[in-house]
């Protein structure tokens, strides 16, 4: 990526966590991290936060073999000098017909290309009784959001 702005090469390391997210890449998700990354969450996830690079990679793997996890980014915001940068995402929790929207922040390394920190903030305190968790009256179509995910979730053994 020699010659990219360094805003640009941030939201290319999180588009490559992403896609590796979708495709339960343990070893590609490793890649993006730091060894000593750190990935903050709202109070009730069991086990969180997740300290390491390989707890993501085994967290995310996870979510895919059991809920047939997808994601999808809607909108990146990231810093000119590119240390920082800020997210919206969805989690389509396929199997378990679950939707959840947030936001992400993230820090990463002085050279760009790992990430040592994401702090998720969701839109709504998850809540089981709805299928899709959303910000109140907010609409999401005319937005252009992802209503669906964005493929089928690979099956892993």
């Amino acid at each position: 990526m020699s010659g990219t702005i360094p805003a640009q090469k941030a939201e290319a390391l999180i588009r490559r966590y992403f896609q590796a997210c979708n495709d339960a890449d343990h070893q590609g998700l490793v890649d993006c991290f730091t060894e000593d990354a750190v990935h903050y969450f709202p109070p009730g996830l069991p086990g969180a936060p997740w300290r390491s690079a390989t707890a993501i990679a085994d967290g995310w793997v996870w979510c895919v073999k059991n809920m047939e996890s997808r994601w999808t980014i809607e909108k990146v915001l990231a810093s000119q000098d590119g240390i920082e940068a800020v997210i919206e995402w969805t989690h389509w929790k396929t199997a378990i017909g679950e939707v959840l929207r947030g936001d992400e922040w993230y820090i990463f390394n002085d050279d760009i290309t790992k990430i040592r920190e994401i702090r998720a903030y969701y839109a709504s305190p998850v809540n089981k009784a709805d299928s899709v968790n959303r910000l109140h009256d907010f609409d999401y179509e005319a937005r252009g959001y992802a209503l669906q995910p964005p493929s089928p979730a690979p099956k892993i053994d």
